[in-house]
């Protein structure tokens, strides 16, 4: 019992001691041992065992005890010991805290002496340096002065948080005194150096002026602008004595001089004055850009009162030599002085360059007589890319009216000189090379409009190139009009007279006249060209958006101007409709009025098949050829020209009556034959065999099959009418009233025997018949399915004979 209660005690002991693994091999490594009771698998009961092997050992039981109890207490003596010690830890700290303490009283007291003798030295030097200040000012030293003067400066925002102390505030005055004193003597300096009025100081500048330069830029921002100021209108006053608006060289057949003066200037400048002035104050380009403002001024003034004589020659003659002054600008400079008035710190050219020396001699102006190409604009750098774009060729768009003005009329001549053109060389030859072809003259037209365009983009992106579009939809109008529509045929030949009217009556006992082939070429090639005009407005179109302004963009609209160019386009379809459309009606004429009750016998198609067909053969394919170009128009020929032929074809079918079986057979098969042509029209005399357009096929196969349909119906025995009349139904989906007494007529039926057939319809057309009534009518009906079969059977075979 006793061992069981020890057992419990040693496995509670053994739980509350669980150490983890890593905490054990820490003790390890820190305190090694070799003794069995600070090993982690500790096991009391293999510790007693070990200790007593034998019953014979448990004699030295008592000594045992001794020890252990002896162990326990120096471990309790060891702990204490360990307690003790940590219990002095708090008190040593706060020895530590207080010597912390006392070091950063010293710290403070350290820095604080530091603050004082740093302001006492900058106070000294303050007082030495405003003194000192004072003394070279009156002297004029101004290289000392801008060392100086920046340092009191910097050395005065020191005492900002100081000024309430009655002597700061008045070495700050005093600062400020200098300053102001320093920046009235300089610029003193410069108006006796550069006086606004008389001649220049001979000979270079002084070095005290330079100097002076160097205190400005340390001064009140507005002293170097008031240098810069006086010295660029003093360096351009002989500018405006000279180019005065009276002068003779004033006006603009001698622009070239105005800019000549100015790169003399420039190179002048750079020779007298480059050193005297602080590179970064660019001072060269500001008396360029400063010479432009002038410029323009002035050319804006004269030009108001000389607008009469401006002419678009000379106008143009201005504009380029501006617009080469701007982009050699644009070469030299980098335009950072035209940015809100701010300096762009750029590297500056070496000092032993001087880029004015180039180009200085200027030619004499040459005469202005421009032929015929020579307008073009130089190529000039683009606006985004050439800053000083515009400076001065601004004041030149209140006068390019005169530019449009001209562009109107050079226009007006080339459309005159484009009709004289097409009367005196004629249409194009009937060949597949040229007939057809896109006409010259709107390509020559195209590139005159594109030279405009990017020449007037050129002097303005705002109001003159909605001007110039203007004048480029009233010549596309024009072009449409006299070019186009003016020369689509209007006769059949030039001295019959014949308006295209006539060529849509039917002409008995003689043949209609047909356009030539010469005349069929023009209309493919007019309406080729039209076409050509339509996808190259749309782009023209696009281009002046790009280059207009974008707020102008919403007003360049050339819809009309397209939508012309399509009328052209439909005009041209309708003439080659209505040609072959024309040439077709003799032929059913001549079917409508043949004696079918008297047909005995079926037999190869009818002769107005073949004539049908023979026009076919011969327009189509000069059509197809001609329009190889634009394959979407050719197609719309063939579309219009079913959409034309088939129901006039049914209009004239109506008209055979009476008509026999036999009569209604060989209708049925011209119909046939008709409709295998028609399918084949688009490819007809071709070499390449291509399918017809799936639209094309859909208009042929359902107007051709109602004619078969109505044939088919004129075949059926009209008794018994209940099936006669279902069947009409069934076979004709537009069935109504009037095309059954057309039909009716074609049977060669009497009014008194139809009245009661049209009734019976009338009844039977709300209600159709069902399905199982519908299939025994047809049963009834003769001839019977097996006839039908073997008679459609015989018809194909004549088909396929004939072809």
């Amino acid at each position: 019992m006793m061992e069981e209660e020890e057992l419990e005690f040693v496995e509670e002991l053994e739980a509350v001691l669980q150490l983890t693994p890593e905490v054990q091999l820490a003790i390890e490594q820190v305190f090694p041992s070799q003794d069995p009771l600070d090993q982690a698998d500790f096991n009391a009961v293999e510790y007693i065992n070990t200790l007593f092997p034998t019953e014979q050992s448990l004699a030295n039981i008592d000594d045992v005890v001794n020890k252990i109890r002896l162990k326990i207490r120096k471990l309790d003596d060891n702990i204490r010991t360990v307690v003790r010690g940590q219990t002095n830890v708090g008190q040593d700290g706060r020895q530590v805290k207080e010597i912390t303490r006392d070091i950063k009283q010293l710290d403070h007291a350290k820095r604080h002496l530091t603050t004082s003798i740093t302001t006492l030295n900058h106070l000294h030097m303050l007082a030495g340096g405003v003194d000192s200040l004072e003394a070279m000012t009156r002297r004029r030293q101004y290289g000392e002065v801008a060392n100086l003067l920046q340092g009191v400066m910097n050395v005065l925002e020191h005492f900002h948080k100081y000024m309430g102390i009655p002597q700061i505030r008045q070495l700050s005055e005093r600062v400020k005194a200098a300053q102001t004193e320093l920046g009235q003597q300089i610029l003193a300096d410069f108006e006796e150096a550069f006086p606004s009025q008389g001649t220049k100081r001979p000979g270079g500048p002084s070095n005290v002026l330079r100097d002076a330069c160097l205190v400005a830029n340390i001064l009140d921002p507005r002293i170097k602008q008031e240098i810069i100021k006086k010295f660029i209108k003093q360096h351009l006053s002989e500018y405006l004595v000279l180019f005065q608006e009276n002068q003779d060289v004033a006006w603009l057949d001698k622009i070239d001089r105005r800019y000549a003066w100015v790169k003399r200037q420039l190179v002048d400048y750079e020779e007298k004055y480059g050193r005297m002035f602080p590179r970064e104050w660019y001072m060269t380009e500001r008396i360029a850009v400063e010479f432009c403002h002038v410029t323009r001024t002035e050319l804006s003034k004269i030009m108001r009162a000389r607008a009469k004589e401006i002419e678009v020659k000379l106008l143009l003659f201005a504009i380029q030599r501006t617009t080469n002054f701007e982009g050699f600008l644009a070469k030299r400079f980098s335009g950072c002085t035209l940015t809100d008035g701010t300096l762009k710190k750029l590297e500056s050219p070496p000092p032993s360059t001087n880029p004015f020396l180039e180009d200085e001699t200027v030619p004499e102006m040459e005469e202005l007589v421009l032929e015929k190409g020579e307008l073009d604009q130089p190529k000039k750098p683009k606006a985004l890319d050439n800053p000083f774009h515009g400076i001065v060729s601004k004041c030149f768009e209140p006068h390019l009216y005169v530019y449009i003005e001209s562009q109107d009329k050079n226009l007006s001549e080339l459309i005159d000189r484009f009709v004289t053109d097409f009367k005196a060389q004629g249409p194009p030859k009937p060949n597949t090379e040229e007939g057809g072809a896109v006409l010259p003259s709107c390509a020559d037209l195209f590139v005159y409009y594109k030279k405009c365009m990017v020449q007037c983009s050129q002097l303005s992106t705002g109001e003159p190139m909605i001007a110039l579009t203007t004048i480029f939809q009233k010549y596309l109008r024009e072009y449409a009009w006299k070019i186009l529509s003016g020369n689509l045929p209007k006769t059949s030949s030039s001295s019959g007279g014949l308006t295209i009217s006539s060529l849509l009556k039917e002409k008995e006992g003689s043949e209609v006249a047909k356009f030539t082939l010469e005349e069929l070429c023009l209309i493919c090639s007019i309406l080729s060209t039209a076409e050509y005009c339509l996808a190259t407005t749309q782009q023209l179109e696009e281009k002046l958006k790009e280059k207009v302004d974008v707020s102008l963009t919403e007003r360049i609209n050339l819809t009309g101007e397209m939508d012309t160019f399509s009328t052209v386009i439909s005009s041209s379809i309708q003439l080659l409709v209505q040609d072959l459309d024309a040439a077709c009606d003799p032929a059913l004429t001549a079917m409508s009025k043949m004696q079918w009750q008297n047909v005995e016998h079926v037999g190869d198609q009818s002769p107005y098949v073949t004539s049908v067909i023979l026009h076919i053969k011969q327009n189509v394919p000069i059509i197809r050829d001609n329009l190889a170009s634009t394959r979407k128009y050719f197609t719309q020929f063939c579309i219009k020209f079913a959409n034309s032929f088939i129901p006039k074809f049914i209009t004239h079918l109506f008209k055979c009556k009476p008509i026999s079986m036999v009569g209604a057979e060989q209708l049925l098969l011209d119909t046939h034959s008709l409709k295998m042509v028609l399918l084949d029209l688009p490819s007809i005399g071709s070499q390449v065999v291509r399918k017809a357009p799936a639209s094309y096929t859909k208009i042929v196969v359902k107007g051709m099959t109602r004619a078969e349909m109505i044939l088919k119906v004129v075949m059926a025995p009209h008794e018994p009418l209940v099936v006669f009349v279902d069947n009409y139904i069934k076979l004709l989906t537009d069935c109504n009233t009037e095309t059954f007494q057309k039909i009716l007529d074609m049977k060669g039926l009497k009014r008194s025997e139809q009245s009661s057939m049209l009734e019976l319809l009338r009844q039977r057309l709300p209600a159709p018949p069902s399905g199982a009534e519908g299939s025994s009518s047809l049963s009834l009906m003769a001839p019977t399915p097996e006839q039908e079969s073997s008679r459609i059977r015989k018809l194909e075979k004549l088909i396929k004979k004939r072809l």
